[in-house]
Order: C-alpha cells, then structure tokens, then sequence
C-alpha cells in the first residue's frame, strides 16, 4: 500500500543528497528555525513552499481555518515551545482565500464537530456583521471574513501570555497576519503585526 509516496521519498531523499550530501546529517543535528508558521491544513497550501525553506527553517502549526484559540491544548503547546524554546522570532498567521472551513463556519450547513470548532469564526461574523453583508458579491465576502479571521487570531496569539511574557523579557518577537492566494501563488500581508507587549495592549 501506497508505494507511489513511499517511492516519491526515496526518490525525494536521493535528490536532496545528491544536492547537498550533508543535509540529513545538518537536519539531524539541530532544528533551529526563526519562524513558526500557524495556517490552515488545506492540502493547497504547503507551508514551506510557499515561503521556498527547507526543512528545518519553518516550525509549522496547522489546523482548520488557521485558528489559535486559547483553549487549543495542542495549538498552545506548539506555541510555547516554539516561544519558549526554539525562540523563533516571527510568528505568521497564514490564512487563504476560498478557505473552506471559513465558507463552512457561515454557511448554515450542520457537519458535526467541526462546526464547534469553527464557532470562533462566527463570532468574527457576527462581529463584523454590517461590513461583511455591505459586500454584494459572496466571494469577496467570504475572502475579506478570511482576513478578518487572520486579524482575530493574531490577535489571540499576541494576547497570549507565553508571548507576552516573552515581550516583557525582552525576547525579540513579531506576530503577523497574512494570507494566501491560491490564485496567484502570493501571501497578503495585512499590516497587522505585533512586535511587543505595548502594541498587543493597544491592540
């Protein structure tokens, strides 16, 4: 079973070697990225392609509409160690457009589970009601409740009191919104980042 993915690693693993023959024995022997990455688990959207690093350079946090919501043991568990102890010195949100956990949160469709977990976005909705339902078109609608959902989750890793105590420490730290376009292949960088403890407070 699934011999095609099996081949593809070996196949994948001789042309890293052949490209740089010291890459597994440097991978092996420390893991030291600057950057944690928290998107979405949608299959389109490879989290160290779209930025071109290698293995190693990017911690990755992934989940459905690319929440950080503070009851997430396992979101908060990558969080502080990625703070606590890699020290990676940017945080990215990374949400995209035509998300379909974001058409799901607001589309009225019962599907389970999932809709608990989706239920932060929904307060974005709601929150943003009268500028969402001012939009006529629903593509447009539901890329812009993807950006807002980016916004609110930089939000909530700002607020967190790993990173804020990270800031009062003087640890170097920025948190960032941006999302991707399966369109073009291009991240939008929304201009919200927080880089320290006065910023998260105004915020």
């Amino acid at each position: 079973m699934l011999r095609h993915l099996k081949a593809n690693n070996r196949a994948w693993a001789q042309r890293m070697v052949e490209q740089d023959p010291d890459f597994f024995r440097r991978l092996e022997r420390q893991q030291a990225p600057e950057y944690l990455w928290i998107g979405c688990s949608d299959s389109r959207v490879p989290a160290n392609e779209i930025v071109d690093l290698d293995p190693g350079e990017l911690f990755v946090h992934r989940n459905v509409a690319n929440l950080a919501p503070p009851q997430d043991a396992n979101y908060l568990s990558v969080l502080q160690f990625a703070v606590d102890v890699l020290k990676v010195k940017h945080i990215m949100v990374v949400g995209h457009y035509g998300c379909g956990g974001v058409r799901a949160a607001v589309d009225g469709i019962r599907r389970g589970l999932v809709d608990h977990w989706l239920h932060p976005i929904r307060e974005v909705w709601h929150d943003h009601h009268a500028e969402l339902t001012a939009i006529a078109d629903e593509r447009a609608r539901l890329d812009r409740l993807c950006e807002l959902n980016v916004i609110r989750q930089v939000r909530n890793v700002a607020s967190d009191i790993f990173v804020q105590e990270a800031w009062a420490r003087g640890q170097p730290l920025w948190v960032h919104g941006w999302v991707y376009s399966l369109a073009t292949g291009l991240v939008n960088d929304l201009g919200v980042t927080v880089g320290g403890l006065d910023q998260a407070l105004s915020a």
